[in-house]
C-alpha cells in the first residue's frame, strides 16, 4: 500500500493546479437516459472542457510544477497518442519550458495540431505506446530531457486524481463512478481520491473489447502485454498498463469491464442529440457502460467521466451518421 498515491499527494495537487485547470462541471443526464438501461440517476464529469481538452492538464500541470530550475532550463519530452501530448505542451507552454512530444505516426490531426499550436516539438514513432515510449527516451538521453510519463508516475496519478476530489464534493451522493482506463493513470488517481473519501463508492474502470489491457493484466495477476490493440477509442489504445498504475487498480478498484466500439459510437451520438456535448470516442466510452448496464445495473446517483473531446469535425460528422464500426 506504500506504493499508493495519498490524498495529501492529491490534496495539494489540486491546489497546485488551481490557476490552470478547470473545475469541470457535472451534468445531471438523468430525464435523458432511455429506458433500456436500467439506469435511473447519471451525471457526467465533462473533462472535454478543460483547456487543452481533455483531462490531461492535470497530471502534465501538476508534474511540470514540481520540477527544478534546471530541469525546467532542460526541457522536457513524453510520449502520447494525442490528449497528454496536447495537454504537457500547453502546461510547458505556460511555464515557459520547451517541450518534445514523441506521438504515433496514425495520430489523428487534429491532436497534432493542438500539440503544435503550444509550441511543442512533434516526432513520430510507430503505433504502439512501447515504440513511443523507446524513443522518448532515447531522446531524453540524447538531449538530457526530463520525462514526463503519460501515465506511471505517482505525480500524474495524484494530478489525476484531483477529479475524484470534484466527483465527491459536486455528487456526494454518488454510488458508481466509471472512468476510462488507457495506461491507468485517470482511474488509479480518481480511485485514490474516492477510496480515502467515499471508501462505499463503486469504481468501474472501462476499456475497449479490442484493448483488454488492464482486464487481461488483473486476470493474470502481473501487468501483460497485448500484442496489438484497436479501437475507435485511439486515446485508450496502450498495449499495457503501467507498473504502478496497475498496483493502483489491482488495490483500489471494483472491476474493470470492456465495450464494443459499436456500444461507444452510440454513446458518443446519444451525448450528442440529448447534450449537445462534443466528446470523443475515448470520452463516450465511460457513458457506453453506463447505458449498456456493464458492470452491474445502478438504481443509486452514478457519474460517467468524460476524458475527452479532442476529435476532428470530419471524424465526428462520421462517427454521428456513418455505421457502428468505422
Amino acid at each position: 500500500m506504500n506504493q499508493l498515491v495519498s490524498l495529501a499527494d492529491i490534496q495539494q495537487a489540486a491546489a497546485r493546479i488551481r490557476p490552470v485547470a478547470r473545475v469541470t462541471p457535472l451534468l445531471d443526464l438523468s430525464l435523458a437516459l432511455p429506458a433500456s438501461s436500467g439506469a435511473k440517476r447519471l451525471s457526467v464529469k465533462c473533462e472535454n472542457l478543460q483547456p487543452a481538452g481533455a483531462f490531461k492538464i492535470r497530471g502534465a500541470y501538476n508534474m511540470l510544477a514540481q520540477l527544478d530550475q534546471a530541469e525546467w532550463s532542460r526541457g522536457v519530452v513524453t510520449y502520447s497518442s494525442g490528449n497528454h501530448g496536447q495537454s504537457l505542451a500547453l502546461a510547458a507552454h505556460l511555464l515557459g519550458i520547451r517541450a518534445v512530444i514523441v506521438m504515433p505516426t496514425t495520430a489523428p490531426d487534429i491532436k497534432i495540431a493542438g500539440t503544435r499550436r503550444y509550441g511543442a516539438e512533434v516526432l513520430f514513432e510507430g503505433t504502439t505506446t512501447l515504440e513511443r515510449k523507446a524513443r522518448a527516451e532515447a531522446e531524453a538521453s540524447e538531449r538530457g530531457l526530463t520525462m514526463v510519463p503519460p501515465f506511471d508516475h505517482p505525480w500524474i496519478i495524484a494530478g489525476q486524481g484531483t477529479i475524484g476530489l470534484e466527483i465527491v464534493d459536486q455528487c456526494p451522493g454518488v454510488e458508481t463512478v466509471y472512468v476510462q482506463v488507457g495506461g491507468g493513470g485517470l482511474i488509479s488517481g480518481i480511485a485514490a481520491a474516492i477510496r480515502r473519501v467515499k471508501p462505499t463508492f463503486k469504481i468501474i474502470g472501462v476499456e475497449p473489447a479490442g484493448a483488454p489491457k488492464m482486464s487481461t493484466s488483473l486476470k493474470a495477476g502481473r501487468p501483460v502485454t497485448l500484442p496489438r490493440t484497436a479501437s475507435v477509442a485511439d486515446g485508450l489504445l496502450a498495449v499495457r498498463p503501467g507498473d504502478l498504475t496497475f498496483v493502483h487498480v489491482q488495490a483500489l478498484v471494483d472491476e474493470v469491464v470492456t465495450v464494443e466500439d459499436a456500444a461507444i459510437l452510440g454513446a458518443l451520438r446519444w451525448l450528442f442529440g440529448e447534450a449537445k456535448l462534443v466528446v470523443e470516442p475515448s470520452g463516450a466510452i465511460t457513458v457506453a457502460a453506463a447505458l449498456g448496464g456493464t458492470g452491474g445495473r445502478f438504481d443509486g446517483p452514478a457519474v460517467a467521466v468524460l476524458s475527452g473531446g479532442n476529435v476532428a469535425p470530419e471524424a465526428f460528422a462520421r462517427y454521428l451518421t456513418g455505421p457502428d464500426r468505422l
